[in-house]
């Protein structure tokens, strides 16, 4: 029986239709680590200032601790866990573990996120650029450098899978380790 105090909301996310019943107040980052166990969106601030949980919302970058799961009716969610295809890491992601942009992990699948929202819409950023887009994203560890390096890394090897020249897409790394494992799935603090 369907609780009064709460509403069912139908979407997808990472391609799959999902179905929750939650109170109105429910953010969207509560739905996804709570009701549909993707832990690799963090939660940070709870005020939309640390990108922690950055998710593509209807194909739009969003702090998804500002969006109230009513507002999910119907929309598309990509998080860090839909980046990964078939066991290999998005080159974004392998990018990162490449660079050594990890760190702790904390704010790693928020700005894998940030990056894949810039590098939809600017395939080739200059380092200034990346900067900009991640100014919305807070990082406690480094100063930032081995994270731009990261994004740049990654919009050059995105462009060469998508030229004409490229023999199909680029293969993964098949040893990825065990840092890959985790930013495949965001998984370094629960």
């Amino acid at each position: 029986m369907q609780n009064p105090e709460k509403h069912n909301i139908t979407f997808t996310v990472n391609g799959e239709r999902v179905a929750v019943n939650v109170p109105p107040t429910t953010t969207l980052v509560q739905v996804l680590r709570d009701e549909l166990s993707l832990t690799g969106t963090k939660v940070g601030c709870g005020e939309g200032e640390c990108g922690a949980c950055s998710v593509l919302f209807n194909g739009k970058l969003v702090n998804s601790c500002l969006v109230l799961a009513g507002e999910c009716q119907g929309a598309e969610v990509l998080t860090i866990e839909g980046l990964a295809r078939e066991g290999h890491l998005h080159p974004i992601q392998e990018s990162f573990v490449r660079n050594g942009a990890v760190q702790c992990g904390f704010c790693t699948p928020g700005m894998i996120m940030s990056t894949y929202a810039l590098l939809a819409e600017n395939p080739a950023p200059t380092a200034s650029q990346v900067q900009r887009s991640l100014e919305g994203n807070l990082c406690r560890c480094t100063g930032y450098q081995k994270i731009v390096d990261a994004i740049l890394e990654s919009a050059s090897k995105l462009r060469e899978q998508a030229s004409p020249e490229a023999s199909g897409a680029a293969s993964p790394s098949a040893s990825a380790g065990t840092d890959a494992a985790r930013v495949a799935k965001g998984d370094d603090h629960g």
